[in-house]
């Protein structure tokens, strides 16, 4: 839950900071806010999040593409992803613990 909680709370602090708008989810075309902004500090931060975000969005950006898609799509399609991805996590650092106790 905290995995899934924190992805949200990165996508729309990020997206808040670095986009025009305030928005959980980036509007169609602005997958990654800032990265072309003339402000430089926006540009500096979207290029050091710009690998976080190709984790975190990377596989679901075909969903921004669809004309109007319903908005409990993204929450559920995102939520589910950043499970599987959590569930990843915590089995890898489970075994990487197991192993070093050896």
């Amino acid at each position: 839950m905290i995995f899934l909680i924190s992805g949200f709370v990165f996508q729309f602090i990020s997206n808040s900071l670095l986009g025009s708008e305030v928005r959980l989810f980036p509007v169609n075309g602005e997958y990654f806010p800032g990265a072309g902004s003339p402000i430089a500090w926006k540009s500096i931060v979207s290029t050091i999040l710009y690998p976080v975000k190709i984790v975190l969005l990377g596989p679901l950006l075909s969903l921004f593409e669809l004309p109007d898609p319903p908005p409990p799509l993204l929450v559920i399609a995102f939520a589910l992803y950043w499970t599987l991805l959590a569930l990843m996590h915590y089995f890898l650092l489970d075994k990487i613990n197991t192993l070093k106790k050896m």
